[in-house]
């Protein structure tokens, strides 16, 4: 038995085969297998394989279940139309420098999974009584990062589905990224150095390069440092080489 072949098939099967693929991709991501490794544990072949997380692959069941069991996933988890997302928990915690496009396209992707969306410093500055600048300066960074513990964490509990952006450094808070990684799936949006830096000028700050002739070189050194700790993230969004439509789009695939 299989799906139909691309020339036969609805808008709507194509759609399924491309959440078929985005999931088989992610779960092999999280058990960090590489797709030889899952060829030969499935006993399907590479090809079929490619194809199948391109959302390109005539799908057979024999060989989806075959895929599925060397994942250690039920079929279901990959073929149905509204799982749990994450299979880690209903939240998503999205990672990235500023100017990743987190406050851009967090709330337009639980707009469309009927979602709330949370600003993770806002809940700080809230929690805090006053801005971000104001913690730092007054109480250090030591007190923000136990803030940042406590605020996702009091997120979490409600235990209501919700998109979260977090903060560029959580990923330096062990305590803090581990919640996130534990209870959320974790997105991490990337993007090109000139373009985390244009798209803050662009919301009218200039602190980032105001009176600092090395601003470029800085950035590029903190995105080199936290690159290896984004990269952890279950799922991957250049935003970059997709603009904002196109990037909420891919999302909503990925985690459907």
């Amino acid at each position: 038995m299989r799906l139909m072949s691309h020339d036969e098939e609805r808008p709507e099967a194509g759609e399924a085969i491309q959440r078929v693929g985005a999931r088989v991709r992610r779960a092999r991501a999280r058990r960090r297998m590489t797709m030889r490794l899952l060829a030969d544990a499935s006993g399907v072949s590479l090809r079929f394989l490619s194809q199948l997380e391109a959302g390109e692959a005539n799908i057979s069941i024999g060989r989806l279940a075959s895929v599925a069991r060397a994942l250690d996933v039920s079929i279901v988890e990959l073929v149905a139309e509204n799982p749990r997302w994450g299979q880690k928990g209903d939240s998503v915690a999205l990672l990235g420098l500023r100017g990743a496009g987190k406050s851009t396209i967090g709330p337009r992707v639980a707009g469309q999974l009927g979602l709330e969306f949370f600003e993770l410093d806002e809940r700080i500055e809230e929690a805090a009584g006053m801005p971000l600048a104001e913690i730092f300066s007054m109480h250090g960074e030591g007190y923000y990062r136990r803030l940042e513990v406590e605020c996702l964490e009091a997120l979490l509990a409600r235990q209501r589905p919700s998109v979260i952006a977090l903060s560029g450094g959580i990923v330096h808070n062990e305590e803090a990224f581990a919640a996130a990684r534990r209870g959320c799936t974790t997105v991490w949006l990337r993007a090109k150095p000139a373009d985390h830096m244009q798209r803050v000028i662009d919301q009218g700050d200039r602190r980032p390069v105001a009176n600092r002739p090395d601003a470029m070189e800085e950035l590029r050194a903190i995105l080199a440092a936290r690159e290896p700790l984004y990269a952890l993230a279950d799922v991957s969004i250049d935003t970059s080489k997709a603009p904002v439509d196109e990037a909420v789009a891919q999302l909503v695939v990925e985690l459907g």
